[in-house]
């Protein structure tokens, strides 16, 4: 969406406005850098015939070394000094070497007799198509990491260069751009970017993610933005409201200006209560934590301030890998998080993935519809072996911290029973070796499908915990694909039905004194945390980034007005009302929290 004209009009906040998604709060001016869309690939079907086979295979295997190396060589740069992640291109490197990838395209190129980069492209496209309707954000962006090898193939493949990076940048500037990809993100200069507007992405994007990381703001979904910008026009990036303008007036200047000076206020105030504990105003203490991916954000996990981790997904591990990792590499990434954070609590989610995106998975295996099909628990339970290497994997790193263990996705007491029996099984094998691990360690489920939440009480009896992911109850519950944009209005948080039902969780859980958390993205909500609190709940887990916002909000919280937001959302029928009531008492209570 866009508004103005060819100069600036009376009330206009400048010559253009262009609107997004704000994915990074905060404020920034400067010159635009427009980084120019990557040129569409013609991949022509070209015939060939079984005399071509082998020239074929040849060129994909030098195009695959040839990636290999351009990989390699923007690792090293990143790791000498650009300021990147250089474990973003470890994934992708796996990509190249991924025995399934290599046959697939093979076997589609002798099948129809077409030219290597075009088997190349329809078999990514498939498989970027099944990876991006994944019901899980982080999951779905994960596809970017493919798009972005894929392209650096194809465009080796047809002998054409690869796209400008940005790590040409000599002045600092705000980054206007289709989409960024890893590798442009990781090699940029970060000296020189003061913010990012992009036409693709969402919250759980690499820019997303980076720009959080660097505490910069960014817009997404800006429409249009490469027709209507070029480079050097003077803007004003509004990371609170979701704009970019375009020769802002003096006034607007003016206006964003001291929206800054106090938003450097507040995050001064935030810095200084980092080792505060988040405790209500009345003396009601909530576990604050952080969910994390792996490692590497140990170190955000403590600059946050966050009292452990509530949700350390395993995913990672998993992806873009010929097969699923081992025992030994399991272990070492839980006992380096558990060691680091120790004596703080460290929760591990076992494997949350779709059947779709387990290189393992049964040949020939669609789904109509995989948000309801072969995932996470459901795997484990069948792909047995698999899943107790990371049983044991988990139990072996309980020796070096204070480690937990949680199901994803369960739905029935039979799941939750055969995986208590597997890990039992893996006990005993520990036992007989001598392994040490922790014979006392706490197993929690994830509520997230409305039959476990009826089931809660029986469910309560078996388990230390209960951890709510508000994600896919919401979705489960509302039968709202989160994902689609036709239908992202119907996505309510605050809907009657999601806030009983979670009443209906803590109650259950509450009757066997076991102790209940809040891990979707209801928890990095500071408008949401004292609903949740009211309702009951002990502990908050979110992304590292966001533990500041909501422990701010805590501590100017008293537990009786949570309670008292949390009976009248028991007893309102319109989930607008509730949403309402919940933002007029967080901005009552923490004001310069939305100075936007």
């Amino acid at each position: 969406m866009l508004e103005g004209g060819s100069k600036p009009e009376a009330g206009k906040p400048g010559k253009l406005v262009l609107h997004g998604i704000p994915v990074s709060r905060g404020v920034c001016r400067g010159r635009l850098f427009v980084l120019a869309s990557p040129r569409t690939l013609q991949i022509d079907r070209r015939a060939i015939s079984e005399a071509d086979f082998a020239a074929e295979i040849q060129r994909l295997e030098e195009a695959l070394i040839l990636t290999r190396q351009q990989l390699l060589a923007v690792q090293e740069r990143v790791t000498n000094g650009i300021g990147g992640d250089p474990q973003i291109f470890d994934a992708q490197l796996l990509v190249l070497d991924d025995p399934f990838l290599h046959d697939e395209v093979l076997n589609q190129m002798k099948r129809e007799k077409v030219g290597i980069e075009f088997a190349f492209h329809e078999f990514c496209q498939r498989y970027l198509t099944t990876l991006s309707a994944v019901d899980d954000p982080y999951l779905s962006e994960r596809a970017v990491d493919l798009r972005d090898v894929a392209d650096r193939v194809l465009h080796n493949l047809l002998g054409q260069e690869l796209p400008s990076d940005l790590s040409r940048l000599r002045e600092p500037c705000i980054v206007v751009a289709y989409d960024l990809t890893p590798s442009q993100t990781a090699t940029l200069d970060r000296r020189f970017v003061l913010g990012f507007a992009t036409e693709q992405g969402s919250e759980t994007s690499h820019t997303a993610i980076l720009a959080r990381s660097l505490q910069i703001p960014a817009v997404t979904g800006v429409a249009e933005a490469l027709k209507h910008l070029r480079t050097g026009q003077y803007s004003l990036l509004d990371g609170f409201g979701g704009r970019l303008i375009v020769e802002p007036t003096d006034q607007t200047l003016f206006e964003f200006g001291q929206i800054e000076r106090r938003q450097l206020a507040i995050q001064g105030r935030l810095r200084e209560m980092k080792d505060e504990p988040a405790t209500t105003l009345d003396g009601a203490h909530i576990t604050l934590s952080a969910n994390i991916e792996g490692p590497q954000e140990i170190a955000d996990v403590q600059t946050h301030g966050a009292e452990g981790v509530g949700l350390f997904r395993t995913e990672y591990l998993f992806l873009n890998r010929p097969t699923p990792p081992g025992e030994e590499t399991q272990f070492a990434a839980y006992r380096e998080v558990a060691a680091a954070l120790r004596p703080a609590p460290v929760i591990i989610r076992t494997l949350d993935l779709g059947g779709d995106k387990m290189p393992a998975s049964p040949e020939g295996l669609t789904e109509r519809n995989p948000f309801l099909g072969w995932r996470a628990i459901r795997i484990c339970l069948q792909e047995k072996v698999m899943f107790k290497t990371q049983l044991r994997a988990i139990l072996r790193a309980s020796a070096f911290g204070n480690v937990k263990l949680m199901y994803p996705m369960i739905s029935g007491l039979d799941e939750l029973n055969q995986a208590t029996a597997l890990l039992e099984e893996c006990k005993q094998e520990l036992r007989a070796e001598g392994q040490p691990f922790n014979e006392s360690l706490e197993v929690g489920v994830m509520i997230e499908i409305p039959s476990a939440v009826m089931i809660a009480d029986s469910l309560a009896r078996r388990v230390d915990f209960f951890s709510i992911g508000t994600n896919d109850l919401i979705q489960y519950s509302l039968a709202v694909d989160r994902l689609n944009p036709k239908i992202a209005q119907l996505y309510e948080p605050t809907h009657p039905a999601v806030v009983r039902l979670i009443k209906h969780t803590v109650d259950a859980a509450r009757a066997r004194g076991i102790w209940v958390g809040v891990c979707g993205e209801m928890a990095g909500e500071p408008v949401l945390a004292p609903l949740l609190i009211g309702l009951g709940a002990d502990e908050l887990s979110t992304a590292p980034g966001r533990v500041p916002g909501v422990k701010f909000m805590i501590r100017r919280l008293k537990r009786s007005e949570a309670s008292e937001l949390a009976d009248f959302a028991l007893g309102c029928e319109d989930g607008r009302a509730i949403l309402d009531r919940c933002r007029a008492l967080a901005e009552s209570i923490a004001p310069s929290l939305f100075t936007e």
